[in-house]
């Protein structure tokens, strides 16, 4: 949506520059998820988006974590998380626990088949990721590219309790 000025109402154009740039990253950014989730798919059997909610309950205590938690930490809607989860469990990767302290939550649990798979397919995802996005810079470029990220990320996480975030819905 475009940005107004307060002053006149008029929309602020991207210049010529930030237009480049804008669909640069939009066009790398395509690129290289498709990249990732054509390396996860041939080596593992799995989109980036399973493999980020492996790494994420790999990372939690006793690699088990709330269902709102890790939709959370995922940036996805919890209807999303909910058809991963199925698939992940399906492929017995996950299972779903109840919460013993609130009936209507649940915990996903990675599995230790889940966990050698995840351990399994991470040097190739990590080789995939290096030839596509580190090897391409320089160390300066890199801790550019990482200042850069998190400012922008900042500027977008919301403040608002009411804020409509993915894993609210």
């Amino acid at each position: 949506m475009e940005r107004m000025t307060t002053a006149s109402r008029e929309p602020r154009w991207l210049s010529d520059e930030e237009q480049h740039v804008w669909r640069a990253y939009l066009h790398a950014t395509t690129l290289l998820d498709d990249h990732l989730d054509r390396q996860l798919q041939r080596d593992a059997g799995m989109p980036h988006v399973y493999y980020g909610l492996l790494v994420h309950l790999s990372q939690a205590p006793r690699r088990r974590m709330r269902m709102t938690e890790l939709a959370k930490n995922a940036k996805i809607t919890r209807s999303r998380l909910s058809h991963a989860i199925a698939r992940l469990e399906k492929n017995g990767w996950v299972r779903r626990e109840d919460c013993p302290s609130d009936k209507r939550g649940q915990f996903a649990q990675l599995t230790e088949e889940g966990y050698e798979v995840l351990r399994s397919s991470a040097p190739g995802h990590v080789s995939a990721v290096r030839q596509a996005m580190f090897d391409r810079l320089a160390p300066e470029q890199v801790k550019q590219l990482g200042e850069i990220m998190m400012l922008i990320a900042e500027g977008l996480q919301p403040t608002d309790p009411d804020a409509d975030l993915p894993w609210l819905r």
